[in-house]
């Protein structure tokens, strides 16, 4: 099979004509690895998304519940540990992130069992009925957050090891955002592997071809797409804790806000497809810091600009794989 090599191209030429814009060889460089270090985490919110839809066939517009309550878990266990993230250590700050982060996807990945129960599997293979009710779940989601953690924003505090910048002469690179880079890249390695070398990546892409031939052989293909979906919340959910420490701040609407810029990017990588949704990841992270810097009226918008031009060229999307 031919592989289409054309949209790997586009984050190094968005980077490379960026570069006479922007003018300064270190705040291009600066700006770059900002823009890289936000699609990573756009990435990993994302990725859940496009999982659920691709392989199940499930708008989920209340994907954005699991990333406010992946930074609300976040913020309630940091908050337990916070001599831990104030100490001047590296290691005593991961030790106290690292369990923040665990309980988000945990407790996301729960919710989300519970969530397709009650709410999904009634309306499989029914689009509009998945819309309004994962919508209704989102707005529930939201009242229900701002009952057990109040309405009121929260500070979410990055541990002392992650502030500040390293310097390499006139660029500055953000400790933070190194560290998103880091769990972006390690996400994506484990998704890319699971669906391609392992037998439960085998099995799941069989069940999306041919559910019933699946079932035939014996395997329960329900149980593995209940699976995915929780995998997909827990990402969502630690796609959450890593956008809240980002912002420092933590609130209800914190999963709708950032589900914009979500569906943007599933709509630009391919609906179902994983390496579309990295790539378009990059391109809103990186247009999103540019624009931002060049013509900051225009940022709001630029993301939007950007999916209609992909459309334009490839309306299904960079990688599409949802064949429906």
């Amino acid at each position: 099979m031919k592989r289409d090599f054309i949209p790997l191209l586009l984050v190094p030429g968005i980077i490379i004509a960026a570069l006479p814009l922007v003018g300064s060889s270190e705040s291009w460089a600066t700006l770059t690895l900002a823009g890289l270090a936000m699609g990573l985490m756009i990435f990993v919110m994302a990725s859940g998304l496009t999982l659920t839809f691709g392989l199940m066939d499930v708008l989920n517009f209340g994907h954005g519940a699991f990333i406010a309550i992946g930074a609300f878990v976040t913020a309630s266990v940091m908050a337990g540990l916070a001599p831990w993230l104030k100490a001047d250590s590296l290691w005593l700050n991961l030790a106290a992130i690292g369990p923040a982060m665990l309980a988000a996807m945990a407790v996301s990945g729960g919710l989300g069992l519970a969530f397709e129960r009650a709410i999904v599997r009634p309306v499989y293979g029914q689009h509009l009925k998945q819309i309004l009710v994962t919508t209704g779940g989102l707005i529930v989601a939201e009242q229900l957050i701002k009952v057990v953690w109040g309405p009121d924003q929260i500070t979410l505090a990055r541990p002392t090891a992650l502030r500040g910048a390293f310097l390499l002469g006139e660029i500055a690179i953000e400790k933070y955002r190194i560290f998103a880079v880091v769990i972006g890249l390690a996400v994506f390695a484990a998704l890319s592997v699971t669906l391609n070398r392992t037998r439960i990546g085998l099995l799941i892409r069989a069940g999306v071809e041919n559910g019933e031939m699946v079932e035939a052989l014996g395997y329960r293909i329900r149980r593995l797409f209940v699976g995915v979906f929780a995998v997909g919340s827990a990402l969502a959910g630690l796609g959450g804790a890593m956008w809240g420490i980002y912002q420092e701040t933590v609130t209800a609407t914190i999963g709708a806000q950032v589900a914009v810029l979500v569906f943007i990017v599933i709509i630009i990588g391919g609906l179902g497809s994983v390496g579309g949704c990295f790539i378009g990841a990059l391109l809103v992270g990186l247009t999103a810091n540019y624009v931002g810097f060049l013509a900051p009226k225009v940022a709001l918008g630029s993301n939007i600009l950007l999916m209609a031009i992909i459309l334009l060229w490839r309306p299904q999307g960079l990688y599409p794989v949802a064949r429906r």
